[in-house]
């Protein structure tokens, strides 16, 4: 029987435990979304998490759905991140970089007057996304999203090539792999959803060719990194950013299956409807179980208790925290001995110092 506590092995990376730190967006980068001394505070303060998953990290400029999100596309971001690394690995951590690329969530006071790009040009339900931005007196609010344009084939085909450029800056900044982002609406979400993807080229329309944007960033990322340190997120039952699907279970099990041939590292399913007391994890776990071989780690309102009982069971390899890691930075040790949780803060999730950072107590 697993615990949480054995070590496991990603790949070609060895975890020192099962508990996995989730991509927490804390929108803390400085000018030019470049990774602060800060950030590096935060992230070696909970390094003894098997594998941090850094915060979700825009492989563009036309991306940015959160205003103060880093980046992975200028050297100077690469810097910054590799004061991060090392902060992580000088404290034992391991840290892959997740990628991101927001599509059609956006609004273009953060992208420069550049319009958002999505697959179809969608914008039905603009209403219902999720975009974020730093006011002139330091809040941090909720701004509303702006229409977004279909992307030409060239440039989708030019997109996944950001992946692979930001993949290649992760390595030379010092992270041990990357997670790419293909959960929670945003960009590859999109092409893999029906209600959203109305293309009529090799990107749109099938099942397969809905997938196809997500398999060509993936083997794009493989020419720079290899797949043994090159993990997935997904969410299919998200409602977060309304990139829906009538057919999900079709959807999913394609995915699941093209995913298991790449030979990935591992499969992050997110459960996000579990976060607001809707869980989908059961459901989730069926489309994946039979047809990924795979790690898998999973993540959504899951309790300590669920958690230990999931590994344990072998129904997963590893548990993802999120809300958890924000506040307890000695997550691992915490739960090893059984002490009690610090309370998640609402001031200071988003933007600001070291408020709700960087200042939670550990035992």
């Amino acid at each position: 029987m697993s615990s949480l506590f054995d070590q496991f092995r990603v790949g070609d990376v060895t975890l020192p435990n099962r508990i996995v730190m989730a991509p927490l967006t804390r929108a803390r980068a400085g000018e030019g979304d470049v990774p602060t001394e800060l950030m590096a505070e935060y992230y070696e303060q909970r390094a003894s998490a098997g594998l941090i998953i850094s915060e979700a990290t825009n492989v563009s400029p036309h991306s940015r759905p959160f205003d103060r999100a880093p980046g992975l596309y200028t050297a100077e971001q690469v810097a910054g991140w590799r004061q991060v690394t090392d902060r992580v690995h000088e404290a034992g951590g391991r840290i892959f970089a997740q990628l991101w690329h927001g599509g059609r969530i956006g609004a273009m006071g953060l992208l420069n007057w550049q319009e958002p790009v999505s697959p179809s040009g969608f914008n039905d339900d603009i209403e219902n996304l999720h975009v974020w931005g730093l006011l002139a007196n330091g809040n941090y609010v909720r701004v509303s999203a702006t229409p977004s344009r279909a992307m030409t084939t060239d440039e989708v085909q030019a997109t996944i090539q950001e992946y692979k450029t930001a993949a290649a800056h992760a390595r030379s900044a010092g992270f041990d792999g990357v997670e790419i982002h293909a959960a929670s609406g945003y960009l590859p979400h999109q092409f893999l959803s029906a209600h959203v993807n109305r293309r009529d080229d090799q990107y749109g329309g099938s099942v397969e060719n809905r997938a196809r944007f997500l398999a060509e960033v993936v083997d794009s990322v493989s020419e720079v990194m290899p797949l043994s340190r090159v993990g997935v997120r997904v969410s299919p039952y998200a409602t977060y950013n309304s990139a829906l699907d009538d057919a999900v279970e079709e959807m999913y099990g394609h995915v699941a299956e093209f995913l298991n041939n790449r030979g990935l590292a591992y499969v992050h399913i997110a459960d996000q409807n579990g976060w607001f007391g809707a869980p989908d994890m059961d459901k989730i776990l069926k489309i994946f179980s039979p047809r990924f071989t795979g790690p898998l780690v999973a993540n959504g309102g899951l309790t300590i208790d669920t958690a230990k009982a999931m590994v344990e069971d072998g129904v997963v390899q590893l548990i993802a925290f999120g809300r958890h890691f924000i506040a307890n930075p000695d997550l691992v040790d915490r739960i090893r001995v059984g002490a009690k949780l610090n309370a998640l803060q609402e001031k200071g999730l988003y933007a600001g110092g070291g408020v709700g950072y960087t200042d939670y107590p550990s035992i």
